[in-house]
């Protein structure tokens, strides 16, 4: 056996100083600080993982955007609640231009980032009819909105959807939705951390279901057209990002800054309801809001109570971006694809190095190389693999953190740099060499 890159002595005494009793159920902020006390103290780098976090520059169109208002005196004033006029503008375009849908920019709100679209829509929509007191999620899936049902007291279930692709996603599905106490479904698409796509298919399922149990589908689209294996980068044009939006009129879209644009920074993002749920009026919220329809619960009274609106120099930011993307002035596809790129190199070195993608199709197709990969490795539970991987300098979270029921890690490609590769297939030649099967 040959000797692991950093001590571990060293890594496990970091992780009882700590606290962390389960490594399997160690979060995202766990993880970083075990590896940045390791890496501080043994001196070697970590090839870090675990961290969500845009790896490229922020848009030079939003920044631009956004220096400008600064100048122009935005700052002193603050931003209409329902949003700045030409950012609604932009964003009902930008939907229409990538999405291929049609959605008024009175129902196009920005929220500070798309957490916090989701955290007033859990409100919202978990106050719609006092008999639907549940939210759905179709996981695996970022952990985060689950504590922020916890920290509002809306109970959620959840399910794995690994082994329910394709046409066994309507049985599952609606083995949850005919008990009547589901009031939203919520997942991501590219989803997070798996990179699986739905496909019209399954988006068709999912959204016939919402209609005919009157759910409402809250569509994450943090990694916005990042499935590299379409041409998706032409506004107005086809193929367009895949939405259940085109199936049911019971859907909000979670458009972010964050990833799209590398705006993680200024949180900002769009929330877009479709018209008709925007102006539908429930029974419970009009009894509690002064007859408001649910849209103008959402940000009358959700955002307001949360934020009194969103960064008003942000707002121009995404506008800028949104406006010069639909205008084919901004390739924002172009800048982001070298996530793809480095996953492609991720993969081969661990799979080179006896490491399996966990998930690893879309239906029959190979999954897409993205933001996220997952890995595996034969006769390990994902706390087991992450555990020994810090041996070998490398952090990462484990699957079962974010709602899957397979044993593996999230993979994040945002911040490895070319110059790691190497060093990363080295250490793994020694992993494997050590964890033979």
């Amino acid at each position: 056996m040959k000797n692991t890159p950093i001590d571990k002595v060293l890594v496990d005494n970091t992780i009882r100083s700590l606290g962390i009793q389960d490594f399997e159920k160690a979060t995202i902020r766990e993880v970083k600080s075990v590896a940045a006390s390791v890496e501080k103290e043994s001196g070697v780098e970590f090839i870090k993982l675990e961290m969500g976090i845009p790896g490229l520059p922020a848009s030079e169109v939003g920044v631009k955007a956004q220096i400008e208002a600064l100048k122009n005196g935005i700052a002193h004033t603050y931003p209409d609640i329902q949003g700045y006029p030409e950012l609604k503008k932009q964003a009902s375009r930008f939907v229409k231009a990538f999405i291929g849908i049609d959605i008024m920019p009175e129902c196009c709100v920005p929220v500070c980032g798309s957490m916090q679209g989701t955290f007033a829509a859990f409100l919202t929509c978990s106050q719609c009819d006092p008999k639907k007191d549940t939210v759905l999620f179709i996981d695996p899936g970022f952990p985060v909105q689950k504590m922020q049902l916890q920290v509002m007291g809306v109970k959620y279930e959840t399910f794995d959807v690994y082994d329910f692709r394709g046409d066994k996603l309507a049985q599952k599905l609606e083995g949850y939705l005919s008990k009547g106490n589901i009031c939203a479904i919520v997942y991501s698409n590219p989803n997070n951390p798996s990179w699986i796509c739905f496909n019209d298919d399954e988006l068709r399922i999912i959204g016939q279901l919402a209609t005919k149990y009157d759910t409402i589908i809250m569509e994450d689209l943090a990694y916005f057209a990042m499935d590299f294996r379409k041409q998706l980068s032409v506004p107005f044009e086809p193929p367009y990002q895949a939405t259940v939006a085109r199936y049911t009129d019971n859907y909000m879209l979670f458009i972010s800054g964050s990833k799209a644009f590398s705006y993680a920074g200024e949180r900002i993002g769009v929330t877009c309801i479709s018209n008709k749920l925007f102006h539908r009026h429930y029974d419970n919220l009009g009894a509690r809001y002064e007859g408001l329809s649910f849209g103008y619960v959402f940000s009358t009274r959700m955002l307001y109570a949360l934020s009194s609106g969103t960064s008003h120099s942000a707002q121009y930011a995404m506008a800028g971006m949104f406006k010069a993307a639909c205008d084919g002035e901004y390739d924002f596809r172009k800048d982001i694809s070298i996530y793809g790129e480095r996953a492609h190199k991720l993969k081969k070195i661990f799979t080179d190095h006896g490491f399996y993608i966990v998930y690893d199709k879309d239906l029959s197709e190979p999954i897409a190389d993205g933001f996220y990969f997952t890995v595996g490795y034969p006769g390990m539970t994902g706390g087991q693999l992450a555990h020994e991987l810090m041996y070998y300098g490398v952090s990462a979270i484990c699957l079962v953190t974010t709602g899957s029921c397979q044993n593996g890690l999230r993979v994040c490609t945002s911040f490895i740099e070319d110059r790691q590769l190497k060093d990363l297939e080295r250490r793994m030649a020694i992993f494997e060499e050590n964890n033979a099967v």
